[in-house]
């Protein structure tokens, strides 16, 4: 050392000279361990995890209320719920997972029947259906029995959906009906309508799952929805509470709190390539209805969006009238609305899932609300769950399947209480029914209902005709009949004298009164009729607590007719 000191060589160039005597395979080897670990970290690995455990697969976790009979005399008989999961050995990441299900996914090949659906606003939604093998025609009796899966997708999907196709052929094949309800603008379908979705868009689902029960009213309906389309499904079932004729549902990869969310895909340099990839299909979407887009929204800040964030700021927000991302996050959150889910309800989510945070799952609410059974699984990635080593199996898909087959075999089937639901609908106010305002010329905000054009030809429409001419006892037939009875006595020109003509217009006027009137007196026979103890205990109340100012004004009304005779004298 001192000699090469003495020489003048300098210590970077003896530091130098003693890496070139190390072989080359040394610093491919280190090369290649720190690499493997960056990409271990990096993809989230589990496989020397899944070695250690024995390739046993990790336990699945259960949370749900301890006096809860979902869990007790339902999902206690579900094999998978109490096992364990082992993800594909050469998928063992999140990520794996999911870039495979998204690239390939393996589905199973099968052909729709697809029936085109219109809502009240104009919008079309496809309805994709696939019945069960023993049913040869492509339409079902109104008095089946075969239960009917309604299958809600995430963001961006659609029935052509890997995920999607493994679900809706793993329900047929054991017997049942699934349909497909697309979201509007997916599935090859154009927007006809001033209305998008959204992820908290309920509407669409609601309207669907009406008309799927009033056409099919001896059907059990049960629905499911996955990623986005698992918010939508908990949000409409905490919104309608006990009013649904859902049967059971299950949640699968749901994000819970879109504002967590919006934070957790921000965090890192992985989500971050999730949340662009995400905004190119979203601005995918929107490229496909352009036209109606780019009246609506800021085209130029859609084409300009990166993120999920930014799209939900240039489009979402515009369209849906939402102040803020962060309010149209809020809002339209599922996990707000947990507690108020009456329907037995499973949950299914992977903590290592890319997209959906763990941090989002509503833990507590879940764990009080008895109808709730959340089941986790320490890998599975979001929406995969491959399974054996040819991955041709999502490990989600025989969950859901084992539950809702267990749950229909039960008699903890949710029941819609039909008395409360015609009377709701019956009282509820036509202003509130849209998220939508106008903003007038004169600076006031006025609510835009949701009435639009009906569904020409349904069946829905043709039962909710019926029903409330029904309900109605005929009256409102009746008062047309006299309208046109009117109408065509006095016609045009007609030489009658006046006073037959006055007569049948206080006639006229007579029968709109009671038009109007009629819908308030149903409504009212209905509330004395179902709510009859609650309307005699108020009026015992409203008469008890009047009581003392009767009496005063009795009493003062006697001193005074006792004192006229006095002055009278």
């Amino acid at each position: 050392m001192s000699e090469a000191v003495a020489a003048g060589e300098s210590p970077v160039e003896l530091l130098l000279r003693a890496a070139a005597m190390v072989p080359a395979e040394r610093y491919a080897l280190a090369a290649i361990i720190v690499v493997s670990v960056f990409l271990y970290r990096f993809l989230e690995l589990h496989v020397i995890g899944d070695i250690l455990r024995g390739f046993r697969g990790g336990r699945v976790e259960l949370t749900f209320h301890p006096a809860s009979e979902i869990y007790h005399r339902v999902a206690s008989k579900c094999r998978l719920l109490h096992g364990r999961y082992l993800a594909t050995p050469w998928l063992a990441s999140p990520h794996l997972q999911t870039l495979f299900l998204g690239i390939y996914g393996t589905p199973p090949s099968f052909t729709y029947k697809r029936q085109l659906y219109t809502v009240r606003d104009g919008g079309t939604i496809a309805l994709d259906w696939l019945f069960a093998s023993d049913l040869e025609d492509g339409f079902i009796s109104k008095d089946a029995s075969t239960p009917l899966v309604v299958v809600v997708p995430g963001l961006t999907s659609d029935s052509a959906a890997a995920y999607v196709k493994h679900l809706v052929y793993s329900m047929a094949s054991k017997g049942w009906n699934v349909v497909v309800s697309n979201h509007r603008g997916l599935g090859g379908v154009s927007i006809t309508s001033d209305c998008f979705y959204n992820g908290g868009w309920t509407e669409d689902v609601r309207e669907v799952i009406t008309h799927l029960h009033h056409r099919y009213p001896k059907t059990t309906l049960f629905c499911i929805g996955t990623s986005i389309g698992a918010n939508i499904v908990v949000k409409y079932l905490g919104e309608e509470g006990e009013n649904t004729p859902i049967a059971g549902a299950v949640s699968i990869c749901s994000p819970w709190d879109l504002l967590i969310g919006d934070r957790f895909i921000s965090r890192k340099l992985v989500q971050r390539i999730y949340d662009k990839a995400l905004a190119i299909g979203l601005k995918g979407y929107a490229k496909l209805h352009q036209p109606v887009l780019a009246r609506l929204a800021n085209w130029e800040g859609i084409k300009k969006s990166r993120s999920i964030r930014e799209f939900d700021h240039h489009a979402t927000c515009v369209v849906s009238r939402y102040e803020t991302v962060d309010t149209y996050y809020r809002r339209c959150s599922s996990a707000s609305y947990v507690g108020n889910v009456s329907v037995p309800l499973l949950c299914i989510n992977a903590l290592d899932d890319p997209l959906c945070t763990r941090e989002a799952i509503p833990w507590d609410e879940c764990r009080a609300n008895k109808n709730i059974v959340l089941a986790t699984t320490p890998n599975g990635g979001h929406l995969a769950f491959f399974q054996g080593l040819t991955a041709r199996r999502l490990w989600w898909v025989g969950a859901t399947s084992e539950f809702l087959s267990a749950l229909h075999d039960s008699s903890y089937m949710h029941r819609q209480k039909a008395n409360d639901h015609v009377l709701l609908s019956s009282l509820e106010s036509s202003i509130d029914k849209s998220p939508y305002v106008n903003l007038m010329e004169d600076g006031m905000v006025a609510a835009v209902t949701k009435d639009g054009p009906s569904n020409d030809g349904s069946p829905l429409n043709h039962a909710a005709d019926e029903q409330l001419s029904n309900e109605a006892g005929g009256g409102q037939q009746n008062v047309v009949s006299a309208l046109n009875h009117n109408e065509n006595s006095i016609g045009v020109g007609n030489d009658s004298p006046a006073e037959p003509v006055k007569q049948q217009g206080d006639d006229i006027h007579s029968n709109k009164l009671h038009e109007i009137i009629a819908p308030v007196k149903r409504s009212m026979s209905q509330l004395t009729r179902y709510q009859g103890r609650s309307v005699w205990l108020l009026a015992y109340i409203a008469f008890v607590t009047s009581w003392p100012l009767l009496g005063s004004l009795a009493f003062i009304t006697f001193r005074k007719k006792s004192r006229n005779p006095l002055r009278a004298k």
